[in-house]
């Protein structure tokens, strides 16, 4: 019989131990606590920062994988060791921005590669599920790009193949989730300083045509794929969906009905996607989020807006202000902010880490020196999260076994407690359900009601 007093040490202590303790405390990997005022340093993290590298592999190298590759180059811990496209043209082109990887004519032949723990999926959107799907049968940690799919279901699929698969992290590309600076004032919108929300508004304006173009007929017409709206969600899927979750995640609901309107405006090429929209979504408390987008002029580019009784909150790229009501409470530290004139409003600074931004820009158009694109952060978090999650598995595995996935799940719970911020599977099933309605009023030209159970998996 063994007396050792350590076998009195059950699951239930495991989970219950600070830190879910042992399994952070027993990695090689520097922790990082999730706090507000961490949340408002993450642009000096630390140089030495020893979490160990998660080799990546790169699933579709058209436009956006490349702008991901770049990105991937830029953070240590998430070497890119394997790339994949069905074009050749993009393929050598993705090589070309990760030199050191190995190149493969199809995503099954990557995944296949023992070397690759983690993917990341930017093929077309109506590719997601087929290739997001192989990915987790292969055990590889995925981050699959927003929206999730092109339709609720193939989004359903993919969200319960991510759900029944626990001991893999997963993480959608809707990035502002991951945002530092978007966390630092969704901390400061939840303290009712901005008082009752009443409406939000969020606009896409560029004057592009969103067509691909190619010598060859047939390429032409696969690399356009956006223009079909049998493979498409539109501008309100494409463009809008990281807008609207970030919208919704601010005003902590999630709407029942939309009014969609569409139109092609500027671009009447044979698509049968407009090129203009604009949606009003209704949510349960009677408040309201009004999205446009247009291809068909730029003016006044992209930014969003949520408005409270006591004040109105602007957000444009990783900068911010708020717009106060004459009958706002004083809160003191206004008074000293930094403020920026827009058509005759004053608009008074929030900027996450302000004093250690190296330079304070008046442009307002401009991001603060110093910071960086929420691609940036969704990557890293995503890099260090898979590691996290890793050790987390292992160690429990190495002290009571495989045989109990509900006590796993439960640690794994508390470990995601202590992960980066990120977007869950259900935050991109959630996201595609909201585009998806929209998309469908935007058609048909009429108002779409839905209930909160379309919502669950």
């Amino acid at each position: 019989m063994n007396t050792d007093d350590s076998s009195q040490f059950n699951r239930r202590d495991f989970l219950n131990s600070s830190a879910s303790g042992l399994a952070v405390a027993m990695a090689s990997g520097a922790v990082l606590e999730l706090t507000p005022q961490v949340l408002g340093q993450a642009e000096d993290s630390p140089k030495n920062d020893n979490t160990p590298p998660i080799n990546v592999g790169m699933i579709g190298c058209g436009v956006w994988g490349r702008e991901l590759l770049k990105t991937l180059a830029a953070i240590p811990n998430a070497p890119v060791v394997a790339v994949s496209d069905t074009y050749p043209a993009y393929l050598r082109r993705g090589l070309r921005g990760a030199p050191k990887a190995k190149g493969y004519r199809s995503h099954t032949e990557l995944l296949a590669d023992k070397n690759v723990q983690a993917v990341v999926v930017a093929t077309p959107t109506h590719l997601h599920r087929e290739v997001a799907l192989a990915a987790l049968e292969a055990g590889k940690h995925v981050y699959c790009e927003a929206p999730m799919a092109h339709d609720i279901d193939d989004a359903r699929s993919i969200a319960k193949a991510a759900l029944g698969m626990p001991k893999l992290n997963f993480q959608v590309g809707l990035q502002t989730r991951s945002d530092p600076q978007r966390h630092f004032l969704i901390d400061f919108v939840r303290t009712g300083a901005m008082g009752k929300n009443a409406l939000a508004k969020g606009q896409w304006h560029k004057k592009t045509s969103w067509r691909r173009v190619s010598p060859n007929a047939a390429r032409q017409k696969e690399l356009n794929w956006r223009l079909d709206r049998r493979l498409s969600l539109g501008l309100i899927g494409e463009i809008g969906v990281h807008q609207l979750d970030a919208l919704g995640w601010f005003m902590n609901e999630r709407p029942v009905s939309v009014t969609g309107f569409g139109s092609i405006i500027q671009w009447d090429d044979g698509r049968n996607v407009p090129d203009t929209i604009q949606t009003v979504f209704d949510y349960p408390s009677g408040a309201r989020t009004v999205f446009d987008c247009t291809l068909a002029n730029s003016f006044d580019g992209n930014y969003d807006m949520i408005y409270g009784s006591y004040a109105a909150l602007m957000m444009r790229g990783a900068r911010a202000w708020m717009f106060k009501e004459a009958d706002s409470p004083l809160l003191g530290w206004e008074v000293y902010a930094k403020k920026n004139s827009f058509f005759g409003e004053t608009g008074i600074a929030l900027v996450a880490n302000a004093t250690k931004l190296t330079n304070h820009e008046d442009d307002p158009n401009k991001d603060p020196q110093g910071t960086k694109p929420s691609k940036f952060h969704a990557l890293e978090a995503f890099a260090k999260n898979c590691h996290k999650h890793q050790v987390a598995v292992e160690d429990f595995e190495a002290l009571f076994g495989d045989d109990d996935p509900e006590a796993l799940a439960e640690h794994l719970a508390e470990t995601n407690k202590n992960k980066l911020p990120y977007a869950t599977h259900q935050d991109g099933f959630e996201s595609v359900v909201i585009a998806a309605k929209a998309n469908e009023a935007i058609n048909s030209g009429r108002r779409i009601e839905w209930n909160e159970n379309e919502y669950s998996i």
